[in-house]
């Protein structure tokens, strides 16, 4: 096989390896340091929005697992009309890694101009997170650190959170319970592994 022939299948079959793991769920969800060693570029996502929004990596990516459990095309439960018997589309327009509403999302590309932004996009995903998760303290006054909290608002909505419609969810209260210590076991993982992932890909090879 000549030179630049084996030069283009070995780009190609990178090209098709990255493709793949960039759409499929981390091979080890429960291990914050796992999913960036294995999807680096999810790292630089996550970095890039802490930069921009000064929102822990470990909130969104706590959130984010108990949304979609990080697939890319994660969709709501089916609704169903005729006692139960007839599916009817979807309970909700969410869709995506964070799971986002359409109208949500739109906001959201009105407010920071990220006019190509996809819902199947880890970045756009993190990214908006982070939008929410600001819009979110400077609403309601809920920490950016305050992965609770912050759940409540992303489930309930801005205003339900301050109708505090949780209280009649006790299930929901639950699941928000479960997104704090899923938040705090991340970011003691994520502080055992920063300095290595700041290395590099490389740097952790070798």
């Amino acid at each position: 096989m000549k030179k630049s022939k084996l030069k283009q299948v070995v780009v190609t079959v990178c090209l098709l390896s990255m493709t793949a793991c960039s759409t499929t769920p981390p091979a080890n969800p429960d291990n914050l340091c796992d999913i960036f060693r294995e999807k680096d570029d999810w790292y630089d996502d996550a970095v890039s929005m802490n930069e921009k929004w000064g929102v822990p990596i470990q909130i969104p990516m706590a959130m984010m697992y108990q949304e979609s459990s990080f697939r890319h095309d994660a969709l709501p439960p089916r609704d169903y009309v005729f006692f139960g018997l007839i599916p009817w589309g979807r309970v909700s327009s969410a869709y995506g890694y964070s799971q986002a509403k359409t109208m949500t999302w739109q906001d959201y590309i009105r407010e920071t101009g990220n006019s190509g932004a996809d819902r199947d996009d880890f970045g756009d995903a993190i990214d908006f997170m982070g939008w929410f998760i600001t819009k979110t303290h400077k609403i309601n006054g809920v920490s950016r650190w305050d992965a609770y909290g912050q759940y409540l608002n992303y489930h309930e909505g801005w205003g339900g959170y301050r109708r505090k419609t949780y209280n009649g969810k006790p299930w929901l209260k639950k699941v928000a319970k479960k997104v704090e210590q899923r938040a705090s076991q991340y970011g003691t993982q994520y502080r055992k592994c920063k300095d290595e992932l700041e290395g590099g890909f490389f740097d952790w090879l070798f």
